[in-house]
């Protein structure tokens, strides 16, 4: 628990020393990690991830989580996940054109998590599969579950008034990484990703963000949801 607000110029300062930056860009992936795996994703001592992890605490970005003697760390908040994807999109935004965006391997270019939702390539043509079907609406970069998307995803299994109910939004429109297009985040696209996955259609790749689905769970997604024709 922090004591201190931090101030825009602490938490910017915080984001930007470059090993910090690389412990919360692990981070981005969901999962919960020990300060050895971030200490090795920074490429610096334990001693130093140590260091910059108990700064992140202060300053609320991070939490711990205990179990037994062991300690993992994963993002405070969705919140906080989401500044850090627009700090990602930013950078994008001011380089040169000719220069190729996001992730250079093709599995995260093509599906991937972005903290709790599909993100990528396939994120993106499911995205805009649901507006082509007017299951969700986009305006102002602000995105809405409509009357006919509530019934599309109760029939999916989804609760959606139990997600109405979360502290998050139900849906938002995040610009994509690479794509740089919008995907679905929020509670309906934490619900879809799990959807997904306890099928048995995708599954994580080790150590990274890339999200892997065999021929037959991308052929049973395309069935399932409205993904544009080329991600199918």
């Amino acid at each position: 628990m922090h004591t201190l607000t931090p101030s825009l110029p602490q938490i910017a300062a915080l984001i930007g020393e470059p090993a910090r930056a690389s412990m919360l860009t692990a981070l981005m992936a969901g999962k919960a990690l020990t300060a050895t795996e971030l200490a090795l994703e920074a490429d610096i001592s334990s001693q130093t991830a140590s260091s910059h992890l108990a700064k992140l605490l202060n300053a609320g970005l991070l939490q711990v989580l205990k179990q037994g003697r062991h300690k993992y760390f994963r993002l405070h908040s969705a919140e906080v996940a989401a500044l850090l994807e627009s700090l990602l999109n930013l950078s994008v935004s001011l380089t040169p054109l000719n220069v190729s965006t996001g992730p250079q391997d093709p599995a995260l270019r093509f599906a991937r998590v972005c903290y709790d939702h599909l993100a990528g390539e396939l994120g993106v043509r499911l995205y805009a599969g649901l507006l082509t079907e007017g299951l969700i609406t986009e305006q102002d970069t602000q995105a809405s579950l409509t009357e006919k998307g509530v019934r599309f995803f109760e029939g999916k299994g989804c609760d959606v008034e139990r997600l109405r109910r979360s502290k998050r939004p139900l849906c938002r429109a995040c610009l994509d990484w690479s794509e740089r297009r919008h995907h679905l985040a929020g509670s309906l696209g934490y619900w879809l990703l799990q959807d997904v996955m306890s099928k048995g259609w995708v599954t994580r790749q080790p150590d990274s963000r890339a999200l892997l689905f065999s021929p037959s769970g991308k052929r049973a997604l395309c069935k399932h949801y409205p993904l544009q024709t080329r991600a199918c």
